[in-house]
């Protein structure tokens, strides 16, 4: 049985060990830190219990297309009333639940979330060749011009992509 529900503090250990089988040291951010994302965003991260167990997760907040959060830093959380994106900003699936479903699903719901939210675009930074993955999804490859910004998407390994789906 498969069941999408949010996010809550208490998923953090699944969380980190879901990180960790997916990205490796590297990519794996504090847990302290995600603690105060999920605090700063908290109607927005959703996890998948599946097999009795949290299998997936999905950390967003409300922000502006053009706005991005580096690797390992802090959600700049917007009002909702003030967004005009959903940015989705960690997705992964535990290998060991793969074929499932379980990314698309959330990519799914968390559109939704942000149609009903009236915000008509998403954003993402695409790591580690998932750039087909979310192009499947609608997303395309776009251009950064600030340059803090785009120091922020050097913080991720290359290959990184800032892209946004309309």
């Amino acid at each position: 049985m498969t069941a999408m529900r949010a996010m809550r503090p208490e998923d953090l250990q699944a969380v980190l060990a879901i990180q960790l089988a997916c990205y490796g040291t590297g990519f794996v951010e504090d847990g302290a830190l995600i603690v105060r994302r999920l605090a700063a965003a908290p109607r927005t991260g959703w996890v998948v219990e599946h097999a009795g167990r949290v299998a997936a997760y999905l950390a967003a907040y409300p922000s502006r297309v053009g706005k991005l959060t580096a690797l390992h830093g802090d959600f700049e959380v917007l009002p909702e009333t003030q967004a005009d994106a959903l940015y989705l900003h960690d997705l992964a699936v535990d290998p060991a639940a793969s074929g499932h479903g379980l990314g698309p699903a959330l990519v799914r719901h968390a559109l939704a979330f942000a149609d009903t939210a009236g915000w008509r675009r998403s954003a993402l930074v695409s790591v580690q060749s998932s750039l087909g993955f979310w192009e499947r999804h609608g997303y395309a490859v776009h251009a950064l011009a600030d340059a803090a910004q785009q120091a922020r998407l050097a913080s991720y390994p290359a290959p990184a992509h800032y892209m946004v789906r309309t």
